[in-house]
């Protein structure tokens, strides 16, 4: 049975077909073991807004209150760094180190304008992000069932950000800026990624993980103009951030609360049920909903195009900084990465398949002498 035949929705076979037996089986051991690691989400506490839907698990973070508070501030007068830092010490939240506030571009754009064009802004965006992904993926797949279930997966991984709740949330913008970002770049054609991926850094400092993934692929692939546009990113996002620092310690002081820090070790499991409360997953077991998040970066692996080796190196890099870095309470930094991210779903059916009759080939090669 050749490779052709065994397509199941994908036009072009998967990573895993060009495996050899002994590739094949070592593959698998990979694939059952990332899903064991998955389940370890049933291990992790549960987090805020599980089981909730989008705009009710907003309800659960005590952060939009306090960039209500901010953008309100603005609105009455106040500077950035003035509104931020009262609002700040009012809800109780640490002030040190400067990262603890917020970058100051989205409420700045926000303080100017109406909620109602916030609220229109942020559905344009998560739309077109939508759109440019179902453009993106629908030509890898074959027939109208798959395409369908690519539309499906792709509603279910941003629910949250279709919610006019979570307008106020640097996550959700800088989440669409990135999965934009990756939509669209092209091999040749990286300036428009690069300028969103500029524009999630400047709502989002965890954003420049993304720079980084992406300048790592770049100079990979000996892409140098590429590459020099990532790094010239990544020299404004780090100036922009020293201005932050700067314009924070201005308006703090020593008696002003203190981070607890951020270095949680709560493992992979944790990044896996950040995911699944981050989306729709989270109206399915939980078990069920860690088996599809890994199923989905098993999907990514397999795509045979660079775009999906990048999302899957995306995915593994927030995810490792989930599992090192975020706290249970942070479970949103998840969003980062969200839009795109259960996508992945859709060519698991085609690696899975692959995998099986790589692992289970018993091709031989037969030799025959022809006496003349």
């Amino acid at each position: 049975m050749t490779a052709r035949t065994r397509r199941v929705w994908t036009l072009q076979p998967s990573r895993f077909a060009a495996l050899s037996r002994g590739r094949a089986r070592l593959a698998w051991v990979a694939v059952l073991a990332l899903l064991l690691a998955s389940l370890t989400a049933l291990a992790v506490p549960s987090l805020a807004g599980d089981g909730d839907a989008g705009a009710r698990a907003a309800d659960h973070m005590t952060d939009l209150g306090l960039y209500e508070r901010v953008v309100a501030g603005m609105k009455g007068g106040d500077g950035y760094y003035v509104a931020a830092s009262e609002a700040m010490r009012a809800g109780g939240y640490p002030l040190h180190p400067f990262l603890t506030m917020r970058l100051p571009a989205l409420a700045v754009v926000q303080a100017a304008v109406p909620g109602w064009v916030s609220i229109l802004l942020l559905l344009g965006l998560a739309t077109g992000t939508a759109a440019a992904w179902a453009a993106r993926l629908g030509g890898a797949l074959v027939g109208i069932a798959p395409r369908a279930v690519l539309v499906l997966l792709l509603a279910a991984s941003m629910l949250a950000f279709f919610q006019p709740g979570l307008a106020l949330f640097h996550e959700v913008w800088a989440g669409l800026f990135v999965a934009l970002s990756l939509a669209l770049r092209r091999p040749g054609r990286a300036l428009e990624a690069i300028a969103l991926g500029l524009a999630a850094m400047l709502i989002r400092e965890t954003a420049a993980l993304y720079a980084l993934v992406m300048l790592a692929f770049a100079w990979r692939e000996n892409r140098r103009a590429e590459a020099m546009g990532w790094c010239m990113a990544l020299l404004l996002f780090a100036g922009a951030l020293a201005l932050h620092a700067h314009a924070v310690r201005g308006v703090t002081g020593p008696l002003d609360l203190r981070s607890a820090g951020w270095a949680a070790f709560n493992g992979p499991g944790f990044f896996v049920r950040a995911l699944v409360t981050s989306t729709a997953l989270q109206s399915l077991p939980l078990a069920l909903g860690a088996v599809l998040v890994g199923l989905a970066l098993v999907g990514w692996a397999s795509w045979d195009d660079p775009l999906g080796l990048r999302m899957f190196a995306l995915l593994v890099a927030y995810g490792t900084a989930l599992s090192v870095f975020a706290r249970l309470d942070t479970f949103y930094w998840a969003l980062l990465v969200a839009p795109p991210a259960l996508a992945g779903l859709v060519f698991a059916p085609d690696a899975l398949s692959d995998l099986w009759h790589r692992a289970l080939d018993r091709r031989r090669i037969t030799v025959t002498t022809v006496v003349q």
